[in-house]
């Protein structure tokens, strides 16, 4: 008996730890069983170098570390398309939970992501995120990347520049293809591996983010600043700001915010559709597309089955495209939206849930 609880009690801690970052997740106080699998956490805000396209840049970041646990495992946990970035609540009751389960939890900012911005220059954040921590670590860390931060952490993670410094990567919510989620913008349609179609409209965000991201491309230069503050306030959900900004806008600026705010309108649809053409040669640098099938990096992908800012179908096609020996387990759950915890989950749902995050656990205590 004693032998089969030493043995049993690693998978079974990790689960009880996965119920405790879950109930805090989703704002529930951690149940009695499982508050003694956590400890106190502290936090410390720093800086680090990596190496830039313009040379040595500052990452701004936070580190959580588990109180009495000074070689504890790394993580970094990457945050999504979000202006808050490292501040976002969330994400900092998330990096808090992880730790108090006996990780180091780094969060970088990624000065482009949190401005809305998905580029290259996030990858390099990204992979050097991976190797500084890995450097203070001792060894490879785990990688979490939250909605469009996960498809660019397999990008990172496929670099040689960068490839030892990762244990696994853990994508949520997150893109295969760049171009396939782009056109799921303009059509609400995903096409999944077996041929059907994903039939889903697509949040007003995901436009939006195409369209300032480029969007010299779709305004002339004398209406940038005017329109982009607005639309800026708009991805915030910073009301009084964009109502302040709407007001500097001459009626012409105003028909051009307006016609991008709204991506159902057939000359929307063909602005975007002409942006799209123009950077075609882009998009394979922020997609994991193509770099899969010779990874080498265990991988974990959980997604929202509804997903309607990037469909669950890009998650499949991850899934086609990896080594059976480098997916180490795949969930599409309907307890999930994008990135957040959605619906009552059922037994069943919520047993799946916890179970996923109990070897994401495991992994990243392994040596």
């Amino acid at each position: 008996m004693v032998a089969l609880g030493v043995v049993a009690w690693p998978f079974a801690k990790a689960h009880v730890q996965a119920v405790a970052v879950l109930r805090e997740v989703s704002g529930q106080p951690a149940p009695w069983f499982a508050r003694g699998a956590t400890v106190p956490v502290t936090t410390q805000e720093l800086s680090f170098p990596i190496e830039s396209a313009t040379g040595t840049q500052q990452v701004r970041a936070r580190l959580f570390l588990p109180v009495g646990k000074p070689d504890a495992p790394g993580m970094v946990i990457l945050h999504g398309v979000h202006h808050l970035g490292i501040d976002e609540p969330r994400l900092i009751g998330f990096a808090r939970a992880m730790a108090g389960c006996g990780i180091r939890v780094l969060t970088p900012e990624l000065p482009g992501i949190k401005d809305y911005h998905v580029s290259q220059d996030s990858v390099r954040t990204i992979g050097g995120s991976a190797k500084w921590f890995a450097g203070q670590t001792g060894g490879p860390v785990g990688m979490m990347g939250l909605s469009f931060s996960g498809g660019l952490a397999l990008v990172a993670a496929a670099d040689p520049r960068y490839h030892v410094d990762f244990k696994f990567v853990f994508a949520v919510g997150s893109q295969d293809s760049m171009a396939r989620v782009a056109n799921y913008y303009l059509t609400g349609q995903d096409a999944r591996p077996d041929g059907s179609i994903e039939i889903l409209p697509a949040h007003e965000y995901g436009p939006m983010v195409l369209e300032y991201g480029h969007l010299e491309d779709f305004v002339p230069a004398e209406d940038l600043e005017p329109v982009r503050a607005v639309l800026r306030a708009h991805l915030y959900e910073d009301k009084k700001a964009e109502a302040e900004a709407s007001l500097g806008l001459n009626e012409k600026q105003k028909r051009e915010t307006l016609e991008l705010m709204d991506s159902t309108l057939p000359s929307t649809r063909a602005k975007i559709t002409a942006m799209l053409a123009k950077h075609t040669d882009e998009v394979p640098a922020l997609s994991p597309l193509g770099r899969l099938q010779t990874l080498g990096t265990p991988v974990y992908l959980l997604h929202g089955e509804a997903d309607n800012i990037i469909p669950s179908a890009e998650t499949l096609w991850m899934v086609r495209e990896l080594r059976q020996e480098d997916l180490q387990a795949m969930l599409v759950s309907p307890v999930l939206s994008h990135v957040d915890l959605g619906a009552t989950p059922g037994a069943m749902d919520e047993w799946r849930l916890v179970h996923f995050f109990a070897l994401v656990m495991r992994a990243t205590e392994s040596k």
